[in-house]
């Protein structure tokens, strides 16, 4: 029997297409961004960094168990072929009609957790979520919660007309301890005019203290299916299933300013030119994720030789870029005056004042990384040796396969698309 790398080693081939996707008419949603990972004295956090790895490394491994645990189902649209078909594209046909709105956004500070409002219920209750492409299931704090944070939003069943509770149960934790249990509900949720019928989702009765300083009331997946632990799609599919969006796409803009989620479509006013769409890969074992394949990687304008076809998972839901550690070692060989550093934890240092110009492609342009997001911050106050956003992890993947977050996501106009089994896009910010 083959080892799950291997499969994924045989699977995982697909020459990344570049072409115009339609621009539709959508939905804004405004982001605030939080947590940053560079002190205000303009050094690294490596507790925080290290913190958030552990989250990201127990999300996925969890994730992978899912794409194992729906892809053994026989029944319910949970399912790997159901998935890969209906639950990628639904409907098949964009709708022609579908609400339009807009949230503002709020800037609170530079970081790496993207928040916008939500309501759930008849009438509405309020919350704020994580837009998190890196996971499919919506989660938010019950009126019956027991630890969680004060003054945050909370779901009420009994004050919704169109409330439904369901069996099973939902649990997430992560690395540094932090924890939440709830039970699976069903009910109107809304987000900027886009309205979705019977959603999944759960509603939180047990959340650990470590929650309790987060800058938001919950989590909403914007992966496929196959992520969920509820077994159910998630609200971006249902909006698309229930014709409730003009098209089956959404698009972020992830900056300093100007933040945006959008459904339904892309945002002319925010990128310009032609959206470079690329086709997710048809892996099993990647079932679920916004991956797509034929990647590589550069440093000052030269290809990093002995990577291979890179497989890329784009997340919103992570602050950096991740490789397998031998993968991540290949890459800062490549950067001058590169050493270890935080070695456990996979992480290396650049000079300074010799900033590596850093580009991603897939097949056609060069996407560049700003100084601003590769640069995480100097070692310690006054030293010449400053952080770099790729770092090596094992994140259950296999060694091909990187974790490509915000730390890239920020210099591009991001597109995911349902269309065609399935997509992601990259335009120019303007």
């Amino acid at each position: 029997m083959f080892c799950k790398a291997t499969l994924l080693a045989l699977a995982l081939a697909m020459i990344a297409a570049a072409e115009p996707i339609r621009v539709h008419p959508g939905i804004r949603i405004g982001l605030t961004k939080r947590t940053s990972l560079t002190n205000a004295d303009g050094t690294f956090n490596v507790e925080k960094a290290v913190r958030q790895m552990e989250k990201t490394k127990i999300k996925h491994r969890q994730n992978l168990a899912n794409v194992a645990k729906n892809s053994d189902s026989t029944s319910g649209v949970s399912a790997t072929a159901s998935a890969s078909t209906s639950a990628v594209n639904p409907i098949g046909t964009p709708s022609t009609s579908g609400s339009t709105g807009k949230v503002p956004l709020t800037n609170a500070e530079a970081g790496a957790v993207w928040t916008g409002q939500i309501s759930i219920g008849n009438p509405p209750q309020p919350f704020v979520v994580d837009f998190d492409t890196g996971s499919s299931d919506l989660w938010v704090p019950s009126s019956s919660c027991k630890g969680c944070a004060k003054g945050s939003h909370q779901y009420n069943p009994d004050a919704s007309s169109g409330s439904a509770a369901h069996d099973g149960s939902f649990e997430i934790a992560y690395g540094d301890g932090s924890s939440a249990k709830g039970t699976p509900y069903s009910d109107t949720v809304s987000i900027a005019g886009v309205t979705v019928a019977n959603q999944y989702f759960a509603a939180v009765t047990s959340e650990s203290s470590e929650f309790q300083s987060e800058p938001f009331d919950g989590l909403l997946g914007m992966g496929l299916t196959a992520l969920s632990s509820l077994k159910q799609p998630p609200f971006f599919l249902s909006a698309v299933s229930q014709s409730a969006v003009a098209a089956p796409t959404f698009a972020f803009k992830l900056a300093a300013t100007g933040s945006e989620l959008f459904l339904g479509g892309t945002d002319p006013a925010l990128f310009s030119g032609d959206v470079e769409t690329h086709p997710v890969v048809s892996s099993s074992d990647l079932n679920g994720f916004w991956a797509i394949g034929g990647g590589a990687i550069a440093v000052n304008g030269q290809t990093v030789s002995g990577l291979g076809e890179l497989q890329s998972i784009i997340d919103t839901g992570t602050t950096l870029i991740y490789g397998s550690m031998d993968a991540a070692q290949t890459f800062w060989d490549a950067v001058e005056g590169s050493a270890p550093f935080e070695e456990e934890e996979g992480l290396w240092t650049f000079p300074c004042d010799a900033s590596p110009e850093v580009a991603f492609s897939w097949g056609g342009k060069a996407w560049t990384l700003s100084d601003d997001t590769f640069n995480l911050g100097s070692v310690e106050e006054g030293s010449s040796d400053c952080v770099g956003a790729i770092a090596g992890q094992d994140m259950g993947f296999g060694d091909n396969v990187w974790l490509v977050g915000d730390a890239f996501i920020q210099n591009v106009y991001a597109v995911f698309s349902t269309e065609d089994s399935g997509s992601v896009g990259f335009a120019e910010l303007k």
